[in-house]
């Protein structure tokens, strides 16, 4: 059985870093005022910067079922028997729900994946299908074995600006006006499950250093009993220039030594939720072959 890996753009990973890699990804929907571009193929993330830096409304849409259906259909016609399909998380969006509905025509040769994660958790989870796959496991155990791990990660967050965050409703316009003035900043997280206000911090540097103590924290209690190769470290964000994305992820590294840190820009679909200038940190598990 030829067993593909399909995704999409929420994962953080491009269309064409896909091609490279052997797995299928499918371009997010992003809206600029009343357009509707696809994320890497007519917008990118400089564009939607520049949007947002300027206030004009954006936001993201899920997937419409022929763009999900078209590109299973291009996976088949590749040759392969089965697919894992691994969108973002059911809690924070409906497009997982609507893939598996759409699944259900597919004979038992789809399998659509919940496993509770996004950005830079999300890519580990397919990068983890993948060495699966290469190694001949069947997509059937894939989904059993993600959605069985769905909680091996971790997520924080934090925005430079409020303003999209009050756009989308997730922060009232008063909260966001006091916050602006006493220069608050959220740090948010997800677990597994929705979006969650972890705390109140003043100050991006600051945010910065809860972001990593709470990260520290998972490590020493949730995750104590995970030897340290099987830890993943990612930085994200939506920073404008590589000094800052880079600065970003040299701090992280200097609190972790003994790892390999990385970088990931988030995705357009996320960035117009939390603005230009945010910076997020997570770890994942590896899972074991």
């Amino acid at each position: 059985m030829r067993t593909a890996v399909v995704t999409d753009t929420n994962s953080g990973i491009t269309v064409e870093e896909g091609k490279r890699k052997g797995i299928y990804v499918l371009p997010m929907p992003v809206i600029v005022e009343d357009n509707c571009y696809l994320e890497g193929e007519d917008i990118a993330n400089a564009g939607l910067y520049e949007a947002m830096n300027n206030h004009r409304e954006v936001s993201s849409s899920q997937p419409s079922p022929g763009s999900i259906i078209s590109l299973w259909d291009t996976v088949f016609q590749d040759g392969y028997d089965e697919i894992v399909y691994i969108p973002m998380s059911s809690s924070l969006s409906g497009s997982c729900e609507n893939a598996m509905q759409l699944a259900t025509d597919y004979k038992g040769k789809v399998f659509v994946v919940d496993n509770h994660r996004i950005s830079v958790t999300l890519m580990e989870s397919v990068y983890d299908a993948k060495r699966l796959a290469d190694n001949g496991t069947p997509a059937k155990e894939i989904k059993a074995r993600l959605e069985a791990s769905a909680y091996d990660a971790s997520i924080y967050i934090t925005v430079n600006s409020l303003e999209y965050l009050k756009k989308s409703g997730r922060i009232t316009a008063s909260a966001a006006a006091i916050a602006g003035i006493l220069n608050i900043k959220p740090v948010l997280t997800i677990q597994g499950d929705k979006l969650d206000l972890f705390a109140k911090v003043r100050g991006m540097k600051q945010s910065e250093r809860k972001m990593i103590e709470a990260l520290k924290q998972d490590i020493a209690t949730r995750f104590a009993d995970v030897p340290a190769d099987r830890f993943r470290f990612a930085t994200a964000g939506t920073f404008e220039t590589e000094e800052e994305a880079e600065a970003w992820r040299s701090l992280v590294q200097s609190e972790f030594p003994h790892a390999s840190v990385y970088y990931s820009p988030l995705s357009c679909s996320i960035a117009c939720h939390v603005g230009v200038g945010a910076c997020g940190i997570g770890v994942s598990i590896l899972l074991a072959q």
